[in-house]
């Protein structure tokens, strides 16, 4: 007889954090919150698709994490959310905070905008590309905050925060600015900025988000992002 899948077996975290998150994982909430998600996969659809939920941390192993870019909740349309924040799989269409970013991102260094939407290549390099909420209920946006996907987050932040090298977080927007007081900014950079959605894409544009990041990483004495991302 086989055994019910549990609904924490899609929340097993990648070998790398698991360590520095093992406090969390074992707290009452975060098995509610795996109970809560696996209903309502259960019951609706849920994005980003099973196993995808914690890419970003798969992506950028927890001792390699140079900059975290903190976004807020899953692309909540068909097929865009991979579990990376601003990011979308191959063939799938830009969305127009990525265009923004993209817009940023060849005037402010010249590099030009791929043909895709993928980040995977700045995870590669140490961009950790983090939501402050990990699911979402398909064409609901925002329908799983506060289901404790923040408390969690924020002790990835903290982890980070904890890293024995200094880190660049880039905040963009009101939310991600409210994460200020879980940084140490003696020892970190923090990047700030309006959040390259439509609503607020005139106060992003001109804002020169990269060219900090890799001054600040430089200034840390680490190598700056190579921001290109292969076609």
């Amino acid at each position: 007889m086989s055994l019910s899948p549990s609904p924490l077996d899609e929340f097993t975290l990648p070998e790398s954090w698991q360590g520095v998150l093992a406090g969390e994982t074992e707290k009452p909430y975060f098995r509610q919150l795996a109970e809560f998600v696996a209903g309502e996969r259960e019951a609706n659809q849920v994005f980003p698709p099973s196993g995808e939920v914690f890419s970003a941390l798969r992506a950028t192993p927890y001792g390699q994490v140079k900059v975290l870019l903190l976004g807020q909740d899953p692309y909540h349309d068909d097929n865009q959310a991979h579990g990376m924040c601003f990011s979308v799989k191959r063939g799938v269409r830009i969305p127009p905070s990525l265009r923004n970013v993209y817009k940023e991102l060849l005037a402010d260094l010249g590099v030009p905008a791929p043909d895709h939407g993928n980040l995977q290549a700045w995870a590669d390099q140490g961009v950790l590309l983090l939501n402050a909420v990990l699911t979402v209920r398909a064409h609901e946006a925002n329908s799983h905050k506060g289901k404790g996907w923040e408390t969690f987050t924020d002790a990835v932040i903290r982890a980070v925060n904890d890293q024995p090298d200094p880190v660049v977080f880039v905040l963009w927007g009101g939310y991600a600015k409210k994460k200020l007081p879980l940084i140490d900014t003696s020892r970190h950079v923090v990047v700030q900025g309006a959040h390259p959605s439509p609503l607020s894409a005139r106060l992003f544009l001109g804002s020169r988000p990269f060219s900090q990041v890799d001054k600040a990483l430089a200034d840390l004495g680490r190598e700056p992002i190579d921001w290109r991302l292969p076609a």
